[in-house]
């Protein structure tokens, strides 16, 4: 994963030419049409103030949601546009047109310095087919091209693979660098021990995952809903707990071959239901109750887990270890996430996953206490996986 970035360009490809800019600005939105987590769009600024103030004119182009069939104006990047205006300080345009004669108009008209940002690429049914129709007229807009939307760079669409193949240079900006730097190095030479911690709901989606980080690993902690199909494979009762029994094969498999490495949940949190938190109460593992199930790993098991990350020297962690967005499920994951940033501060490398992690990590108020919290979801996901992401192997290697 050696790319070129913006870095490796000469002054005089940057310097009053046009920058056409993938970012991620898939950004939640309130009710009243603003802005409600700017986490994605302050994550982009490095790169477009990188640019910016070495003379670049910006063209700036995203996805928000998932609108159906064409344009939605509940998905417009409009407010985005007033909202990256008042971060940057910079003049934004908006054009309500992805591509066409009036994006590439307004994108001639630009000043050095100046930023444009098009409509939602989503608007138009051809970019997630990638055609190469759509790829040519988005290649209009620019006079090279910069993908920093790492948490878009599993998918093959025309905005972040089909553009890179007529606008060149084509590299990547600082956040995406950033992203496979830590998330590259994490896999490839970890400084040992090398702890993993993998939560979320089901094996079915962390299967690839354990199989790709279990040679390179030297221990494997596992929490979340996915704990208890593993517990289940123990012969252990389970209750009304999440259960994939399709998987139960698999964990056994896991658990023949890697004992010695993972680590499931000595206790857990367990409940009649989500919604009755006020009845919570810790058990063993093997006490579950069988009208009860499982919704957060115990505070024996914080306090193991903890011990493991302190003795740790690079700790990777995707998915939460509770249900983290409903107290008082969310001790688990909160917990993992303060010993996280109690290791960071010691000097050790900590990787938060993308999603649900980094919602967690942010919401508990530590994402600047780790090393990095990386911005793509699935996009780190299938990284970690070890398989290809078509938006990075489409830009020019180093």
């Amino acid at each position: 994963m050696a790319k070129k970035d913006i870095r490796d360009l000469a002054p005089e490809q940057i310097q009053g030419r046009r920058a056409l800019l993938r970012v991620d600005f898939n950004v939640p939105l309130a009710a009243d049409g603003t802005v409600a987590d700017e986490t994605r769009i302050r994550a982009a600024l490095p790169t477009i103030e990188f640019l910016c103030s070495r003379g670049a004119r910006v063209v700036l182009m995203s996805h928000l949601g998932r609108p159906k069939g064409g344009p939605d104006p509940r998905y417009s990047l409009a407010p985005v546009a007033r909202h990256l205006a008042t971060l940057t300080g910079r003049t934004v345009k908006f054009v309500a047109q992805t591509s066409g004669p009036e994006a590439v108009a307004a994108s001639l008209q630009l000043a050095p310095g100046e930023l444009l940002l098009l409509e939602n690429t989503r608007f138009d049914p051809r970019e997630e087919k990638n055609d190469d129709g759509f790829a040519k007229e988005l290649a209009q807009l620019g006079d090279f091209f910069v993908n920093d939307a790492f948490g878009a760079a599993h998918r093959a669409h025309a905005s972040t693979v089909g553009v890179a193949r007529y606008l060149r240079p084509a590299v990547a900006g600082l956040l995406m660098q950033r992203e496979l730097e830590y998330l590259g190095t994490t896999i490839a030479k970890p400084e040992r021990p090398f702890l993993a911690i993998l939560g979320g709901a089901k094996v079915s989606g962390k299967i690839d995952v354990i199989e790709s980080l279990l040679p390179r690993a030297d221990g494997l902690l596992i929490g979340g809903a996915m704990a208890c199909t593993f517990f289940r494979a123990m012969g252990l009762g389970t209750g009304r707990s999440l259960v994939e029994v399709d998987r139960l094969a698999v964990a056994v498999n896991l658990l023949e071959r890697a004992r010695m490495r993972i680590t499931l949940p000595h206790d857990v949190v367990v409940a009649p239901s989500l919604d009755a938190g006020t009845k919570a109460h810790v058990v063993k593992r093997d006490a579950i109750p069988e009208d009860e199930a499982v919704y957060d790993i115990g505070p024996d098991t914080c306090a193991s887990y903890g011990r493991a990350i302190a003795a740790a020297r690079t700790i990777l962690w995707n998915g939460p270890l509770g249900v983290f967005e409903r107290p008082p499920f969310d001790q688990g994951t909160r917990a993992i996430a303060e010993a996280m940033a109690r290791a960071t501060e010691r000097g050790a490398i900590t990787v938060v996953g993308g999603g649900d992690t980094a919602a967690a990590v942010s919401a508990a108020g530590l994402a600047e206490r780790m090393s990095h919290v990386s911005t793509g979801g699935g996009a780190s996901l299938e990284f970690l996986e070890g398989k290809p992401l078509p938006g990075v192997e489409v830009l020019e290697d180093r």
